[in-house]
């Protein structure tokens, strides 16, 4: 049953890694990201970082990259497992700063 681990909107200030949320409980988790204010010239990253040990560095194990107006209005990360920790981040990195609805969700 998937529950919702975390939720808000992060307005991107360009060139900024903007961190949407750190979990620290052992699960899966999918990062979902409202993409209907992306426009042509924008462009945004999204990324998940694991700890591949509790007492390892957080690294990063996914990156989605987004560019220009979205035909798919909802980004949805790769499922990613973790046992100690998982952060989620946001990086708007052309156009104009904008608004992103965002939830992670546990499954």
């Amino acid at each position: 049953m998937a529950t919702s681990t975390a939720e808000g909107s992060q307005t991107a200030v360009i060139t900024t890694e903007h961190t949407l949320s750190t979990v620290t409980t052992a699960g899966t988790y999918v990062l979902t990201v409202d993409l209907s204010n992306l426009a042509d010239g924008d462009e945004l990253e999204l990324r998940a970082k694991v700890k591949v040990r509790s007492t390892g560095t957080t690294r990063q194990a996914y990156i989605g990259n987004y560019a220009h107006a979205q035909t798919n209005l909802v980004a949805i990360s790769i499922p990613v497992p973790t046992v100690s920790e998982c952060v989620f981040t946001l990086k708007q990195t052309a156009g104009t700063g904008r608004a992103f609805a965002w939830e992670v969700v546990g499954i």
